[in-house]
């Protein structure tokens, strides 16, 4: 049965949006990412977005673009997306209630963040995941191999796993902050695979995850993605996550948690 990880609503109340952005030599296209947040119909709906940059080690002016289009800058010098986003997800403050997830190389459009959002704050779900596959993407914007690559990935975790999701390598997440405090401590990789860890993980904690349709153009700057290396890296995650189960302990306190909210 699926969990839902709940948020005490209170429909008076500003929730705190935390949006994580992993970046290494995005100068080109985290400036636009930034500047399209919703911030205002995000506070017309009672939620504030705190934006937060994860310089991994840039060779550019990444953290100084961001800093200017009104990030918060942390540094985390050990290079890999796993990295970075593991840095940035410690680094919350406690009293955020949501968070998000996505790339700096403007691919995927930051105005549509409160569509990810919407479903946790509506209680249906307590992981939303951004498909390109079921949404609009424009030309160019995702090769053959790619696409190819992620119909296999896709439809091996639907299969193996009973996911309703349609886009397992997005780089376009959501959770409610409680669900991400109990998939943190579970997350080792170190680069690319951290998208198929996160999913598969979560889909073992019987967590319900459910993908929205987004938009997904050609990024800005090169992209930093080999497809035959991070590609073996990831099927490597997926196969070393079905025998994966949480620990007794921490699968109980979950339980619990969700038990006192329900």
């Amino acid at each position: 049965m699926a969990r839902i990880a709940r948020i005490k609503r209170n429909d008076q109340k500003m929730y705190e949006v935390a949006v994580i952005i992993p970046c290494y030599n995005e100068a080109k296209g985290i400036a636009d990412v930034i500047k399209k947040m919703p911030y205002k119909r995000a506070k017309r709906n009672h939620w504030n977005l705190h934006v937060y940059v994860i310089d991994n080690n840039s060779s550019d002016n990444t953290s100084e673009v961001a800093r200017q289009a009104g990030a918060t800058v942390i540094h985390e010098p050990k290079k890999g997306k796993g990295n970075a986003l593991r840095t940035g997800f410690a680094s919350l403050p406690e009293t955020t209630d949501f968070v998000v997830m996505l790339d700096g190389d403007d691919t995927y459009d930051s105005g549509e963040v409160l569509r990810m959002i919407e479903p946790l704050y509506n209680e249906f779900c307590s992981v939303v995941i951004g498909s390109r596959m079921g949404g609009k993407r424009t030309a160019d914007s995702m090769s053959f191999t790619s696409f190819v690559g992620n119909w296999f990935f896709t439809n091996i975790v639907r299969v193996t796993h009973k996911v309703p999701v349609t886009d397992v390598l997005t780089g376009y997440f959501a959770w409610t902050k409680q669900a991400l405090d109990e998939l943190r401590p579970h997350l080792r990789s170190d680069g690319f695979a951290i998208e198929m860890e996160m999913i598969t993980k979560m889909a073992r904690m019987k967590y319900d995850i459910y993908s929205v349709p987004i938009s997904y153009t050609p990024r800005a700057g090169e992209s930093n993605l080999n497809p035959i290396s991070d590609g073996a890296r990831i099927l490597r995650m997926f196969a070393s996550t079905l025998q994966w189960r949480p620990s007794g302990r921490q699968q109980a306190r979950s339980e619990s948690r969700n038990a006192e909210q329900a």
